[in-house]
């Protein structure tokens, strides 16, 4: 990974969706260098193979094992879809992605057996028709804060500017109470959200290996992303 991002910058996290641990090494071999952070979606693989991208993957790594219900692939049990997820946590990874709106109790067991690790727990809410109004959004804000969690993330659907601009001042209320927070838009309209949350205080934001390969609508490729963060930051050193 690239350890000499710019100051006060958030992280860049590729997401991959490969179908083994194989070819999760594969597709991130090609970016090496350019992000921070790999997000392995387990939900892409008929079996999870959380070890073996411990093995082949350089940290720090992100397990995701994505519902249906909130746009992912795996269809199973609750029970089922969290157990590699506790692998990983019993592993030692940098994080682990658990949706908000799954089971609490299923959370209470992640969080138990990351106590006393260096792993993070990553609480996310994904709205794929639309953003939710300032109320909403600050009430799952709050959930989160409240939920034991060591990171928040919030990702909607922006049907326009405005959208992305509610979502983005989240990091206001976020930085006030010191809890780390993803927060960004999907869509066209949310493309610009992508790169201003890492200079907006957040924790992180996501890229694809290449378009075609996206994990979400309008997400950006390492390429295109790093390209519109060298070139921000070139600009910004000109103006000093």
């Amino acid at each position: 990974m690239n350890s000499n991002r710019a100051c006060k910058r958030g992280m860049i996290c590729v997401a991959v969706a490969a179908r083994d641990a194989a070819g999760a090494e594969k597709a991130v071999r090609q970016v090496r260098g350019r992000v921070e952070v790999v997000e392995i979606r387990l939900d892409a693989m008929p079996v999870p193979q959380v070890r073996r991208c411990c093995d082949l993957l350089e940290p720090p790594l992100i397990f995701t094992n994505r519902p249906q219900w909130e746009g992912g692939q795996f269809r199973g049990p609750e029970t089922e879809r969290l157990a590699p997820l506790l692998e990983a946590a019993a592993l030692g990874t940098a994080f682990v992605d658990f949706e908000l709106r799954a089971d609490p109790g299923l959370r209470g067991r992640l969080l138990d057996s990351m106590a006393g690790s260096a792993s993070r727990l990553i609480i996310s809410c994904h709205d794929f028709a639309g953003t939710p109004t300032d109320e909403e959004l600050g009430g799952i804000l709050q959930q989160m804060m409240a939920s034991g969690a060591h990171i928040g993330k919030i990702v909607t659907m922006a049907r326009n500017d405005l959208d992305v601009l509610r979502v983005l001042r989240l990091q206001c209320l976020a930085r006030e109470h010191d809890f780390p927070l993803i927060a960004f838009c999907m869509g066209e309209a949310g493309g610009i959200s992508r790169l201003a949350t890492l200079y907006l205080g957040g924790f992180m934001t996501y890229a694809a290996i290449s378009e075609k390969e996206a994990t979400a609508p309008g997400q950006l490729s390492v390429a295109g992303l790093t390209a519109l963060v060298e070139n921000f930051e070139r600009a910004a050193a000109l103006s000093r």
